[in-house]
């Protein structure tokens, strides 16, 4: 039995290429929108709005103001962020700031049905998000599912053996 050899072809190397370039996005955008929410949090950003009516969160502002819940998320937002981008250096740091990211945007998620004002009405029994707060916080679905991503990428690189160009 011969085995044909594999060829590849002008597809296959543009579809690599673009594949790379994806992981770069996904990655390093993630990177930037944390880090960018994080430290809007520390200047005015805070979602106080969203947390009072939250059922798993609201009793937080019987303990903390305002300004300490905001710093909070913020500081976490940032952290996961350097973390996240540590990838290259430290896949372990990178799959801790990965699972961080997934915890904050399950709790934003949960904003989604916690939230008033979030569907301004229905169409064909179909709920039509307002641009804020519903589009504002389904956007971190997508986020999700790259944070999702990076976590399973940076796990998987932590369980294998180091490769030539990964270091841990």
């Amino acid at each position: 039995m011969t085995i044909a050899p594999v060829t590849t072809n002008r597809f296959d190397n543009t579809a690599a290429v673009l594949m790379r370039a994806g992981e770069l996005v996904s990655r390093y955008g993630l990177v930037v929108v944390l880090a960018w929410i994080g430290f809007g949090k520390y200047i005015k950003m805070e979602a106080r709005v969203l947390i009072e009516h939250s059922p798993l969160m609201s009793w937080i502002y019987d303990y903390l103001s305002v300004t300490t819940v905001a710093r909070g998320l913020g500081t976490m937002e940032i952290v996961a962020a350097v973390l996240i981008a540590l990838r290259p250096v430290s896949r372990r740091a990178s799959a801790v700031g990965s699972a961080l990211a997934v915890v904050l945007f399950t709790g934003t998620l949960s904003f989604l049905f916690t939230t008033p004002g979030v569907v301004a009405t229905h169409a064909a029994g179909v709920p039509v998000l307002t641009a804020q707060p519903g589009q504002f916080l389904l956007k971190d679905l997508v986020l999700m599912g790259v944070a999702i991503w990076t976590l399973g990428d940076s796990l998987r690189g932590a369980m294998h053996p180091r490769g030539v160009n990964e270091s841990d």
